[in-house]
């Protein structure tokens, strides 16, 4: 165990209760607890207050708490090396009963995990370059960014050498790994916003500036987005960053969020809450103290904003090769299906596979002579579609009651049956963003989707029964907004119907290429909630 280490705020007495458990220990420590003790004696000896620090390994318990762990796995930019996704495949297969999970953060997910298998996990993931370590917990967690980076049309320089770094410096970095709260970084080149800026506590965007006679790229910097019960978008800084100068601009924001976040509430210590109450020109100031004087902002490069969805073959910046982009429903494949996609990647491309924040998949490097047969995988036909369904395309889900101790809802296989069944009922050819999430915490991202679902339970004559709550118009497009709530709590079984009913408006009243959040900007919420009163009226 490492030596403590004495914070700044150690002394204040209105620190909450997790708070003095990191004092106690750091939560680093517990990753050579679970080596050394708790996989050699089992589930039984772990201490209560070690199973709050597993999340510093990437790991939660898992629903209904009864010795299994979900697991998190660190997946930078979402790009992942051949042998690193055979490695993922092997260990769903052994220990995590075939399940993977790609998560809204670009991460692989796996459940069903014993305490005595971790070790073994831990090993096979830094053989492969991988780890799950600060997956979780309130530290620097997984960087996200553009899984196209260093094949993408749309970027204005190549980012894996900066995300490497960034990982490199962050990760089991312990001059970080007590934060006030998780923390959230993205980092992306990509002209369309493929990192979700305005979400993360931490963001770099593509912009330029004339810097004494010369045109340079560098960055714009984002600070305290953020989503859950309060959602924040991030604001930008007055500041330019130039490429070499990243890791020092991002050392210095989480400094700042180290040594001024608050600690008092957990559910007010977010750097989203201290971004607000300081506002970007203070927050400036603080930040310069640390780094030393940086440029002013230059231009945006921003165009517009990918949602992570690259689906269908498209040609790379490099001449003659191609990328595909798959799609995988709600995220979830076996260990079998992850295996068929290195296959894949291997004889097709160079063996690399992008994750993506829409929880979908993407293969890299494919010559324009070997598309024909790529199209023809029995994979790529009956699964992971290139060109998938409508709302069956665009369905995002958490992971819901089914092993989230969070959710009050199941989530994750009724997001694939609710768009299976709009796809059979509503002939559309405009994608709704539709993402269903368990709980107000927003694993889901549902305030940047068309139409959000939040499950909520409501009592009716035959007892309590699950049911969502609705939110209509978020995006990051333009102007970026969250959604807002109707006054909507659809019991489970009319979701199907209302939907069909809600999207069937938009369809007969939208203009011609409009996408929903811009008809219900259009519109207004007002019409919306009265359309929606008019389907749940009695009849």
């Amino acid at each position: 165990m490492t030596e403590k280490r004495i914070w700044k705020w150690a002394d204040d007495p209105n620190l909450n209760k997790m708070e003095l458990t990191k004092l106690e220990k750091d939560g680093l420590d517990v990753i050579e607890t679970i080596i050394n003790k708790y996989s050699l004696e089992g589930w039984e000896s772990i201490e209560a207050s070690d199973m709050d620090r597993f999340k510093w390994a990437g790991i939660y318990q898992q629903r209904p708490k009864e010795g299994f762990f979900m697991m998190r796995v660190r997946i930078p930019s979402g790009i992942l090396t051949n042998k690193q996704a055979v490695a993922l495949a092997e260990i769903a297969k052994d220990y995590g009963r075939d399940l993977i999970d790609v998560t809204t953060r670009q991460a692989i997910q796996y459940h069903w995990l014993t305490v005595e298998s971790l070790p073994d996990i831990f090993e096979r993931l830094a053989s492969v370059g991988l780890s799950s370590f600060e997956a979780c917990g309130d530290c620097p967690r997984t960087i996200v960014g553009n899984p196209l980076a260093g094949i993408d049309p749309h970027e204005v320089l190549d980012t894996r050498p900066i995300v490497k770094q960034l990982e490199q410096f962050f990760l089991l970095n312990r001059d970080f790994s007590n934060l006030p709260r998780k923390y959230k970084m993205s980092i992306s080149a990509n002209v369309h916003n493929t990192g979700h800026a305005q979400i993360n506590d931490l963001a770099f965007t593509p912009a330029k500036k004339i810097i004494e006679g010369k045109e340079e790229i560098g960055f714009h910097v984002w600070v305290g987005g953020g989503l859950s019960t309060k959602p924040h978008l991030a604001e930008q800084l007055d500041v330019f960053c130039l490429p070499e100068e990243v890791v020092k601009v991002a050392a210095g924001v989480t400094t700042i969020f180290r040594d001024f976040g608050y600690r008092k509430r957990r559910t007010h210590a977010r750097l989203k809450y201290l971004v607000a109450d300081w506002g970007p020109d203070k927050f400036r100031e603080e930040l310069i103290k640390i780094t030393g004087e940086l440029p002013a902002r230059g231009d945006d490069l921003t165009q517009g904003w990918n949602a992570g969805y690259f689906y269908g073959i498209h040609e790379q910046k490099q001449s003659g090769l191609y990328y595909a982009g798959l799609s995988v429903p709600v995220g979830r494949m076996n260990a079998g299906e992850m295996h068929e996609l290195a296959r894949l990647a291997r004889e097709y491309g160079d063996g690399t596979i992008g994750t993506c924040n829409s929880q979908n998949v993407l293969i890299r490097h494919i010559p324009a002579d070997r598309i024909e047969a790529f199209r023809k995988e029995p994979l790529i036909v009956d699964r992971f579609r290139l060109e998938p369904n409508t709302f069956v395309g665009y369905a995002i889900s958490c992971t819901g009651i089914e092993y989230c101790n969070l959710a009050v809802v199941e989530t994750k296989e009724r997001m694939r049956k609710l768009a299976e069944y709009l796809d059979e009922t509503v002939e559309l050819d405009t994608p709704i963003r539709i993402h269903m999430v368990g709980c107000p915490n927003s694993c889901g991202q549902h305030q940047i989707a068309d139409i959000g679902l939040q499950g909520a339970l409501v009592r009716t004559q035959n007892g309590v029964t699950d049911a969502f709550d609705v939110h209509v118009g978020g995006t990051l497009e333009g102007k970026p907004r969250f959604n807002t709530k109707l006054k909507a709590r659809v019991e489970v079984d009319r979701l199907g119907p209302f939907l069909a009913q809600l999207v069937g408006v938009y369809k007969e009243e939208r203009r011609e290429s409009e996408a929903y959040w811009q008809y219900v900007e259009r519109v207004g919420i007002e019409t919306i909630q009265n359309q929606v009163d008019r389907i749940l009226a009695p009849a």
